[in-house]
């Protein structure tokens, strides 16, 4: 009995000490990320606005939602993707107009967007509105396993981060 206890104690040391090696390479690759503000807001004549307080945090309540259980990078790169789509012409050009466009984002629709945000989500939001994109540019992701969309998988895919393709 007292060998599986600390069979079992020996494990949940080794998990925890991988999460934590984990956790410290996230907030590495973090710190290398790119520097700059995201030019977010542009107005009718062409202006660039700045980032608010308000950008961080609807960008960390739809990183919340869609990619819940997803490593820290996975959840900067489904952010990424909405700052990049922000500053593309063919999307809104902020990122509550992006994030509520209808249909966008199952999460929305499905009300996880509606939670608090978790800390790490804050965190990946305001990685990818600084500019770190580990997509390589993708205007959109999704889950292989549950997507049904014919037309999601006639977009090329550039990564694969975690359950998630990107595609442009």
């Amino acid at each position: 009995m007292k060998k599986k206890f600390l069979a079992v104690m020996i494990i949940i040391g080794l998990a925890l000490f991988a999460g934590i090696v984990w956790e410290l390479t996230d907030e590495r690759k973090m710190k290398e990320s790119p520097e700059g503000a995201l030019p977010v807001a542009k107005s009718a004549k062409g202006k660039v606005g700045t980032v608010s307080s308000n950008d961080v945090y609807v960008l960390s309540k739809i990183i919340s939602g869609e990619a819940r259980g997803e490593s820290f990078i996975g959840q900067v790169a489904v952010g990424a993707v909405i700052v990049n789509r922000v500053r593309n012409p063919n999307f809104p050009n902020t990122v509550y107009g992006v994030v509520f466009e209808p249909g966008a984002f199952d999460a929305v629709s499905d009300g996880q967007y509606y939670r608090a945000p978790t800390a790490s989500a804050v965190r990946a939001a305001r990685a990818a509105i600084n500019g770190w994109d580990p997509t390589g540019g993708a205007l959109y992701y999704w889950n292989p396993v549950t997507a049904t969309s014919r037309w999601i998988w006639s977009k090329p895919i550039i990564a694969r981060i975690g359950r998630h393709v990107f595609a442009r």
